[in-house]
């Protein structure tokens, strides 16, 4: 059976009494992706934190790497954490360090990294090129433009090469020519590396990129695959409920109007 990378059961996270997500249950396997689709305030930032433990559920359990991380200290969640990448809203860089020092961090401060000093800034060239970036090393994040900083997030999200990578709202704010480009380097690295990953969006395009093509290496290029690719899968989040789980073709042949909103009629 393939490796379970994260599973929630029945998890209700509340502020104030007031649910964030409820009773929410779905599982995604080594090597699948799943994308989560919703309105604002539908809880989707939420799994991704409490997926990691930033969050507590208030009920339920949560099973990070097949090991049940629900009620772990903070300090326990270190090492478990460094098998996971995350590409925080906007980037999230640290406005004090140069691109060089926001992409090396998770290198050094990391302890299950184990990165020897004389790999961090070869790494980290290696990880900027790929986002084709590498001239950005010497620069802070206030010299960048919005979509070069996703960029960048990007590459410190990968640069450990984590089993699971985690992209909350990448394309957010970015006009439709710099989204395709962030959502073609995070199919990339999907299919390079065969990693697990999750995506929370409010754009059905970048979901149909990632259910919809693959990266061929001879050619450098996304390519258009023919039917459904195996593994991909769509969530999507009302008020803090899942009422959608399934397949992008089952998702476009949705009736319900407010799954619908999420969908792109031709």
């Amino acid at each position: 059976m393939p490796e379970s990378i994260l599973r929630f059961e029945n998890v209700t996270v509340a502020f104030d009494g007031n649910p964030a997500i409820e009773e929410l249950s779905f599982e995604i396997l080594k090597g699948e992706a799943r994308i989560i689709v919703g309105a604002a305030g539908s809880g989707k930032t939420v799994i991704l934190k409490t997926a990691l433990g930033l969050l507590r559920p208030d009920s339920g359990r949560v099973f990070l790497f097949g090991e049940d991380i629900t009620n772990r200290q903070e300090q326990q969640l270190f090492d478990i954490r460094a098998r996971a990448g995350m590409l925080f809203q906007e980037g999230a860089l640290f406005d004090s360090l140069t691109i060089e020092e926001n992409v090396a961090y998770p290198l050094v401060n990391q302890k299950m990294v184990k990165c020897p000093p004389e790999q961090v800034r070869p790494r980290v060239e290696r990880a900027l090129s790929f986002v084709e970036l590498e001239h950005t090393l010497d620069k802070f994040p206030s010299e960048l433009s919005g979509g070069m900083r996703r960029r960048v997030g990007i590459a410190r999200a990968n640069i450990t090469q984590p089993d699971l990578v985690l992209y909350d709202s990448p394309t957010a704010g970015l006009d439709p020519i710099t989204a395709n480009n962030i959502m073609s380097l995070i199919v990339k690295e999907r299919d390079l590396r065969h990693a697990t990953t999750i995506i929370v969006t409010q754009r059905f395009q970048d979901g149909q990129i990632m259910a919809q093509y693959r990266y061929n290496p001879d050619t450098d290029f996304l390519e258009r695959v023919q039917g459904q690719m195996e593994g991909i899968g769509f969530l999507v989040m009302k008020e803090g409920r899942l009422v959608f789980e399934g397949t992008a073709k089952q998702l476009q042949e949705a009736t319900d109007p407010y799954i619908s909103k999420f969908v792109l009629r031709h």
